[in-house]
């Protein structure tokens, strides 16, 4: 079997609920949600005044990510109320990264005759429609963000102000950079996700044993780091609608 074969640039559909169709990239993105509710709830029972090793680890994790957003947004209040949005965004594009690296994970599917096999699991950020929503999310957020910060007539206004022709031509450029940062956000994340997939199952098919380790454990790091990028990028987004907030 070739190994191009293998490689397919679109989510594999795997079962259809009612008229909706399940893909192995999507099935992957509901498992990560339903790892985070069932940790959310198991460790909102388990909060204790003394906390123990698994607690001191997360309420380090924790005030190591307020910090960083603190020396971005200048005040700590403004840390703690976008923490959910910047963190939800880290953790759930580095979990996925991983869950999809998981050895074996690409060699458990459907098996058709004469054809690759399908995997049940695959990488979300694998699937452009993934990258593409997520990219959504961090842009009209940090727009949300904006209005809510300096006013929805104030927000419309850096995009078209008609009162001064050069003022005016820098609100368009204002508005082509957001549908700008929707593609570059989708595209980097999509294009080192699948990179990586590609780069693996390659080096897995021609030499299986041992060789592909160094790879793995490289394609790890990049699942961190493009996850941190994305975070980090959108945090950068608000920072920036908070300061025009604060300068007007």
């Amino acid at each position: 079997m070739n190994i191009g074969d293998a490689i397919s640039l679109k989510a594999e559909p795997i079962f259809n609920v009612g008229g909706f169709q399940m893909t192995n990239t999507l099935l992957l993105s509901f498992l990560v949600v339903l790892i985070f509710l069932i940790v959310g709830f198991a460790s909102r029972k388990k909060i204790k005044l003394l906390p123990g090793k698994f607690q001191v680890f997360f309420e380090w994790l924790v005030e190591g990510i307020l910090d960083l957003m603190e020396s971005v947004l200048g005040e700590r209040s403004l840390a703690e109320k976008y923490f959910p949005l910047v963190s939800s965004i880290f953790f759930f594009v580095v979990v996925s990264n991983w869950l999809g690296l998981l050895p074996g994970l690409s060699s458990i599917g459907l098996r058709e005759p004469g054809k690759p096999i399908i995997p049940f699991l695959r990488s979300p950020a694998s699937d452009l429609n993934f990258t593409l929503a997520l990219a959504l999310v961090s842009v009209l957020g940090t727009n949300i963000i904006a209005v809510k910060s300096m006013g929805l007539k104030l927000h419309i206004k850096k995009f078209f102000n008609f009162k001064d022709p050069i003022k005016f031509f820098v609100g368009i450029l204002e508005l082509i950079s957001e549908f700008a940062k929707v593609i570059s956000f989708s595209f980097r994340l999509f294009g080192n996700v699948f990179a990586g997939e590609v780069l693996l199952i390659i080096v897995g098919a021609l030499v299986p044993y041992l060789v592909p380790m160094p790879f793995m454990t490289m394609e790890f790091f990049v699942g961190f780091i493009q996850a941190f990028i994305f975070a980090m990028l959108t945090l950068v987004f608000i920072a920036t609608a908070t300061a025009m907030h604060e300068e007007h």
